[in-house]
């Protein structure tokens, strides 16, 4: 069984699905690709390749099945931007005369699948498992779609783990306790990090997003001065984009009244 993910962090709930295809007999064994492109998301909020795969690595070997599930870098291996018709390709001609391919995905995802590259090559060739996903209803089906009612539900996110990172709170609910220390000791997931990748991104393209990203992390370390820079920025760039304008006006209004402080005890 195929389980492709940015896994930018992996985290309990994907291995508490891996562990739920295995105990089910869905399958011998869970690979857990991890992608290094995905199309629809932006470069700048991956963790380096390296560093998702040894996290993964490292879940994977405090599991329950630790021989059943297992971390993939193919996807490092095939050109990029990675797409799962290539993948799978790629796997079916080199592998398909010893063993059989399914796939592993939510429900958010099989309700994408008719957007993805080859839809109906996938559709036609491959079981696929399907997850429930908070508040998402499978809207899409196909013959060889099999919906997993009973697995289990993560109540969080990747994208809210990262969250919880750069505030430093607590997230040992959320992650193996040996992938918090590798997090801790790459230094990963930190506002200072963030703002770096930003600031590298920015300067090959700028984006009136990748600055208000930038400027709610200045914002959030009371840097207001480099905050209300990049979100004047943004404006210029995209002038209707009213999360530059709100925060702009945020940061505005907090200088106005320590002005006032300073200059009016």
């Amino acid at each position: 069984m195929l389980f492709f993910g940015s896994f930018n962090p992996v985290h309990n709930g994907h291995i508490a699905l891996a562990e739920y295809a295995v105990e089910h007999n869905l399958c011998d064994q869970v690979a857990m690709i991890i992608s290094p492109q995905n199309p629809f998301k932006q470069n700048w909020e991956l963790a380096g390749e390296m560093d998702r795969y040894a996290m993964v690595e490292t879940a994977c070997k405090n599991s329950r099945y630790p021989e059943q599930i297992k971390p993939s870098v193919i996807e490092f291996l095939l050109e990029k931007p990675s797409y799962t018709v290539n993948t799978l390709q790629h796997l079916s001609e080199n592998y398909g005369n010893q063993m059989e391919f399914s796939i592993l995905m939510g429900t958010d995802l099989i309700n994408q699948l008719p957007l993805w590259r080859e839809p109906e090559k996938i559709i036609a060739g491959y079981d696929l498992y399907v997850y429930p996903r908070p508040g998402v209803e499978m809207e899409f089906k196909t013959e060889r779609t099999h919906f997993l009612k009973d697995a289990p539900q993560s109540p969080f996110s990747s994208t809210e783990v990262r969250d919880r990172l750069e505030r430093g709170d607590n997230v040992s609910a959320m992650l193996d306790s040996e992938v918090i220390a590798y997090i801790k000791q790459q230094g990963l997931w930190t506002l200072a990090r963030k703002i770096s990748t930003l600031t590298a991104a920015i300067a090959q393209q700028e984006s009136a997003e990748l600055y208000v990203e930038r400027g709610k992390c200045y914002y959030r370390q009371n840097e207001w001065g480099s905050a209300i820079n990049d979100f004047r920025r943004a404006e210029e760039l995209k002038p209707e984009l009213e999360e530059a304008r709100q925060f702009r006006e945020m940061v505005e209004e907090i200088l106005e009244y320590r002005y006032k402080d300073i200059y009016n005890p």
